[in-house]
C-alpha cells in the first residue's frame, strides 16, 4: 500500500479502491507510517511543500444538473519526440535550442462538471474563445443529456468570453440555463472544477512521460472514462460518479 502511495500519490478513498481494501484501514496505515497529506506535497514529484491551508466550506447541490462547473486550464504542449519529463531537462534544453524558432504553444483544457454526481466531461481545444467555449458548452450539455441529466445553471468565472460574449450567450439562452459567476478574487468559488484540474493533472496531463502531444491529447478519454466510472471519489464515499446517476 506504502509503494503504491508513492507510485500513485493518491488519497486514502482512492488508494482503496485501487488495492481492495478498507478506507479507513489505508488512512491508519498511512497515519501509523507518518505518511504526509496530499495537500502537503507537491502533485508532481511528491516531495513535501509548504504551502498555506485555506479554510473552506463544502456545499453540495441536491440534484444532477442543478449547476455544473465550467472551467478552462491552460496546458504547455509537448514537443515532437517528448519533452524534459521523457528526456530530462538537459536533453530538453538542447532540443528547445534546436527549435527555438518554432512556437509550441498551448492546448485549453475545457472542463464541465456537474456539482452532485462530479460526473466531468473534458476536450482538449486549441484557445478559449467565445466561438470555442460556446460550441465547446453545447457539446458539453448534450453529453450530460445522453446520460440523463438536464443542466439548469452554469457557474463560471468572471472572464469576458462568460460575461459577455454573443456565441456563449446564445447556447445558455438556447439550453434556458441560468448564468452564475464566481465572486471576483475568489476561484474557490469554482472550487469542484479547480480540484478536477488539480486530478485532471496529476492523473492525466503529468501521469506519466507521454511522447507526443498528439498521445497526451488521446489519454484524455481513457482518464475520463475511468474518472467518470471507476475511479473512487472521497466526497461520493469511495464511490465512482456514476454511481450517483443509479441512486
Amino acid at each position: 500500500m506504502l509503494a503504491a502511495r508513492r507510485r500513485l500519490k493518491r488519497g486514502a478513498v482512492v488508494l482503496a479502491a485501487e488495492l481492495g481494501m478498507n478506507p479507513s484501514t489505508v488512512g491508519r496505515i498511512l497515519a501509523r507510517h507518518q505518511v504526509p497529506h496530499l495537500s502537503a506535497i507537491d502533485p508532481i514529484t511528491g516531495q513535501p511543500v509548504r504551502s498555506a491551508r485555506r479554510s473552506s466550506v463544502r456545499y453540495e447541490h441536491r440534484t444532477p444538473g442543478s449547476l455544473v462547473h465550467v472551467d478552462v486550464k491552460k496546458l504547455g504542449r509537448i514537443p515532437k519526440g517528448g519533452g524534459w519529463r521523457l528526456h530530462g531537462r538537459d536533453a530538453a534544453v538542447s532540443v528547445a535550442n534546436r527549435h527555438k524558432k518554432t512556437r509550441i504553444g498551448y492546448d485549453y483544457i475545457h472542463t464541465a462538471i456537474d456539482d452532485h454526481t462530479r460526473l466531468a466531461y473534458s476536450e482538449v481545444l486549441p484557445d478559449e474563445k467565445d466561438l470555442t467555449c460556446a460550441q465547446f458548452l453545447h457539446r458539453a450539455l448534450a453529453w450530460f443529456a445522453d446520460h440523463g441529466v438536464r443542466v439548469r445553471r452554469v457557474l463560471t468565472d468572471n472572464a469576458m468570453v462568460y460575461r459577455h460574449g454573443t456565441n456563449w450567450g446564445w447556447v445558455c439562452s438556447a439550453w434556458q440555463l441560468k448564468r452564475r459567476f464566481i465572486r471576483p478574487g475568489c476561484p474557490w468559488t469554482n472550487g469542484k472544477a479547480e480540484r478536477f484540474n488539480r486530478t485532471l493533472l496529476t492523473e492525466w496531463a503529468y501521469n506519466r512521460p507521454w511522447k507526443s502531444n498528439y498521445q497526451r491529447k488521446h489519454g484524455l478519454d481513457r482518464f475520463l472514462r475511468r474518472y467518470n466510472t471507476q475511479r473512487g471519489h472521497s466526497a461520493l464515499g469511495g464511490r465512482p460518479p456514476i454511481s450517483r446517476l443509479a441512486a
